[in-house]
């Protein structure tokens, strides 16, 4: 019974299962302190309510960040009340959140933003210059767009793109690039399964291991070859690349290389 559990929450993004899970560990603890002698106070009650979500998430097998987010939830929430702050701030920090990090819960792939060493680090391995044609650069997941309008200042014989499906992102990298008058970029808000890469001689990515696999598989279905695949950080699995550029920043960051 235990596995088939396990196998139903496994079909569904991690959110979701740590919600189910969260939403278990409340009604188990709902029914212990109806049948217990025992008088459980409000933090009490969400501290068990923590270590059972916690074991849950455990048995779930969530990642260990996860597992601590699912033990935190119902004393924070304790906590917080205690504190009466006015309901319209949690919305409104909802809301904020919602707009920056949009569909994360389902694609997994959170907002990461690249350090400017790494931007450094592509502009050496972009193509080299001709002067009878510019090469297509394209960003999948975007962010701020800060790759692509660093890119656009020291390689300005490349034209640029980026797509990011969260509205906030979205709309400051493309008023970055448009206050800051980048003919090379453009950026497009979608979803990047639905963006074509067979034009472009560069395509990066920094998104995080859930979608890597899938991704290889586009890239190489669609990308022309002779034509690069860079993902910071995140490795492809079962996919050696054919270089690696570590960079000396604060993440320790990697750019992975293959050529197509």
């Amino acid at each position: 019974m235990a596995k088939l559990l396990l196998a139903w929450l496994d079909k569904f993004p991690p959110a979701v299962t740590a919600l189910v899970l969260q939403c278990a560990a409340f009604v188990g603890m709902v029914v212990v302190a109806r049948f217990s002698v025992l008088k459980f106070s409000a933090i009490t009650f969400a501290l068990g309510c923590g270590l059972v979500a916690l074991g849950l998430s455990h048995a779930a097998r969530l990642a260990k960040w996860w597992q601590v987010l699912q033990f935190l939830f119902a004393p924070a929430l304790v906590m917080t009340l205690a504190l009466k702050i006015q309901p319209i701030y949690f919305l409104a920090g909802f809301l904020v959140l919602w707009l920056v990090y949009w569909n994360t819960f389902k694609t997994q792939v959170p907002l990461y933003l690249s350090s400017t060493k790494v931007w450094h680090a592509l502009g050496c391995l972009l193509p080299p210059p001709d002067p009878e044609n510019r090469f297509q650069f394209a960003d999948i997941g975007s962010g701020l767009g800060g790759v692509l309008t660093h890119l656009a200042d020291v390689r300005p014989d490349g034209d640029y793109f980026g797509i990011e499906s969260a509205p906030i992102p979205f709309l400051w990298s493309w008023l970055r690039i448009r206050l800051g008058g980048y003919r090379q970029c453009r950026i497009q808000w979608g979803d990047l399964w639905g963006c074509d890469l067979a034009a472009f001689d560069v395509v990066f990515a920094y998104l995080s291991p859930a979608p890597m696999e899938r991704l290889w598989r586009k890239a190489k279905t669609e990308m022309k070859p002779g034509s690069v695949f860079i993902s910071s950080t995140f490795s492809v699995p079962g996919q050696i690349p054919a270089q690696t550029v570590l960079i000396d920043d604060l993440h320790r960051s990697s750019l992975l290389i293959w050529k197509m």
